[in-house]
């Protein structure tokens, strides 16, 4: 799909007007030569401080660290940093591409952990034949992180690597594609649901699509009480004893959803229900669906980049309440709500996992920071345009700091209104540090390119 941008034309521009986004991006990612770089967070100026920050000084800091090594966290910079890996097995809409072809994405990625969570992100894209290869990469870096983000590996293996990762490390692990989608998810259903006046608990909820985001979805819905799901894939609904298609995963999906045990497709599922969450492929629900759906029926089509159903079709159908992975249209459920807030959360509290009852504060507090004046079937969850995503992520790391430590997982105890006021301060900073980027070279081009 070719979209074309409008880029402004002038003397001083030569890159004409109409170029596509393939052209521009290209462009753009030549120009920068990478999203995010190191810088140092102190100065050598003399030979002092080479003897303070190196030889022989460092010494006595490694030593102190031996003896504990917990202080890596007080010493190094080990507490702010954590490691994007990913196989390149599920890139984007792309699938199997690569390591290195997948590195631009968890670059990006890199780059918005930092932007919105000030988070320092390494993008490790690896060859790894095998998930045994994922899992002992992980474990192997760990006493360099404070945390780890899978992204983009295939299902085949995310769910085996996220499970014994969670058992084996002494540090946070998260897979964006699983568990930042449920949060948001959550969070606007929260919302959707005080606005048709249902109840998450009770409500019949269709999930098409039993990968990961779907599987985390449902994971945290049932966690959050959800008594009525009903899990789909391309063989139809799941239910227990089916033989068809299933997997481990699906298997234990099917001991806490569907309880009436109603087999059949799609369509079958979506009588009478009350929701309808799309996590599977572009085209997957129609108008009929919808129509066979509750009063006051939520459509949530999550497909990227095309949705299950847009967002004009779905409520011409009769869906009270729709949300999209798209910018375009009202309720974007996009993960940059999630993924920086609640590693910044996780970090601040040295948390040594990231476990259900911290997603469901985080999705819970998201809900909470849509403004009350401004909650509508239009307006669920939080978007840049209405709310300070500053305050929205100090509020939702602050939530998931305060359940590490209700949770006994925290490394630390420290104060949910200190993490909330640090969060402040350091995006604060950061913010004016992109005016000193905006200086450089390479940046004053690729913003003469975007115009």
């Amino acid at each position: 799909m070719k979209l074309k941008m409008k880029i402004k034309k002038n003397g001083k521009n030569p890159n004409g007007v109409g170029r596509s986004l393939e052209e521009v991006s290209i462009r753009a990612h030549e120009l920068s030569r990478g999203k995010v770089e190191q810088i140092g967070r102190v100065t050598i100026k003399n030979m002092k401080d080479l003897a303070v920050f190196y030889a022989p000084g460092v010494a006595y800091v490694s030593s102190a660290i031996r003896a504990n090594k917990r202080l890596s966290y007080k010493y190094t910079g080990r507490g702010n940093r954590i490691a994007i890996i990913s196989d390149g097995s599920r890139i984007l809409g792309l699938g199997d591409i690569g390591p290195e072809a997948g590195l631009p994405v968890i670059e990006g990625k890199a780059l918005l952990f930092k932007r919105f969570g000030n988070v320092d992100a390494l993008p490790l894209a690896i060859e790894a034949a095998s998930t045994e290869q994922i899992i002992e990469f992980a474990k192997a870096i760990e006493p360099s992180v404070g945390g780890i983000n899978l992204e983009d590996i295939s299902s085949s293996k995310c769910f085996d690597v996220f499970d014994r990762l969670q058992k084996e490390l002494n540090i946070p692990v998260f897979h964006d594609d699983r568990h930042g989608t449920a949060v948001v998810v959550y969070s606007a259903l929260i919302n959707a649901m005080k606005v048709v006046g249902k109840d998450i608990k009770t409500a019949k909820i269709v999930i098409n699509g039993a990968g990961a985001a779907g599987t985390g979805i449902a994971q945290l819905l049932l966690a959050a009480g959800a008594t009525n799901i009903i899990m789909c894939d391309g063989r139809g609904i799941i239910y227990k004893g089916r033989n068809d298609n299933m997997t481990p995963t699906k298997e234990l999906l099917a001991e806490y959803t569907n309880k009436a045990q109603i087999k059949g497709q799609l369509a079958d599922a979506a009588k009478d229900a009350a929701v309808l969450i799309g996590a599977s492929t572009a085209g997957a629900f129609n108008e009929n669906v919808i129509k066979l759906m509750a009063q006051n029926p939520v459509v949530f089509a999550l497909a990227i980049p095309e949705p299950e159903i847009s967002y004009e079709k779905a409520k011409a159908a009769g869906a009270v309440i729709v949300a999209t992975g798209n910018s375009g249209v009202p309720n974007q459920v996009n993960n940059l709500l999630a993924f920086p807030a609640v590693f910044r959360g996780a970090l601040d509290a040295q948390a040594r996992k990231i476990n259900t009852a911290m997603l469901q504060a985080a999705g819970e507090e998201l809900a909470r920071n849509v403004k009350k004046q401004l909650l509508s079937i239009d307006h669920i969850i939080p978007n840049f345009i209405n709310e300070d995503i500053t305050e929205v992520t100090a509020n939702v790391a602050a939530a998931v700091a305060k359940s590490a430590i209700d949770t006994g997982v925290a490394g630390i105890k420290v104060d949910p209104a200190a993490v909330r006021k640090n969060v402040r301060l350091i995006l604060k900073r950061y913010s004016k540090m992109e005016k000193t980027i905006a200086k450089l070279g390479s940046e004053r081009e690729i913003s003469r390119l975007l115009k």
